[in-house]
């Protein structure tokens, strides 16, 4: 199971990546980042795209039905429980901003950020490999 630098180091080899950070959303600090920043700053980077990891996370619009199975008996207890959402995907015109939540055992506040080139990368395939390594992500 890789831990953050080789989760990162792997999301690069990734066609089209141009950078990626596990973020914690709580805080919007970088608990590791490789590649370019979109805006230079991986930092400030972080703390904005947690600014959007945590509002799709809180809204009640996004929450699970009181009848799903699947869902926690913490469900209004953002910290703590999984978040209602899988991953949350901004297109700007060059590129994509892939935010995929990683669950733990201790605490459901990190996810990994892609920044993917729009015209070299593919979407489905970044999608289906984020979910792959946010599942095998150990955080220690």
């Amino acid at each position: 199971m890789p831990g953050i630098d080789e989760c990162l180091l792997e999301v690069m080899r990734l066609p089209g990546a141009r950078g990626a950070a596990v973020v914690d959303w709580t805080s919007g600090l970088a608990l590791g980042t490789v590649g370019d920043s979109p805006n230079g700053d991986h930092e400030a980077a972080a703390a904005e795209t947690a600014e959007v990891a945590r509002m799709a996370a809180e809204q009640p619009a996004f929450a699970l039905p009181a009848s799903d199975p699947s869902t926690s008996s913490k469900q209004g207890d953002v910290k703590g429980a999984a978040p209602p959402v899988e991953d949350v995907i901004v297109t700007t015109r060059a590129g994509y901003h892939i935010l995929r939540f990683v669950e733990t055992s201790f605490d459901s506040s990190v996810f990994l950020h892609l920044w993917l080139d729009r015209a070299e990368g593919n979407l489905a395939l970044a999608r289906i490999r984020l979910g792959e390594m946010a599942e095998r992500l150990v955080l220690a």
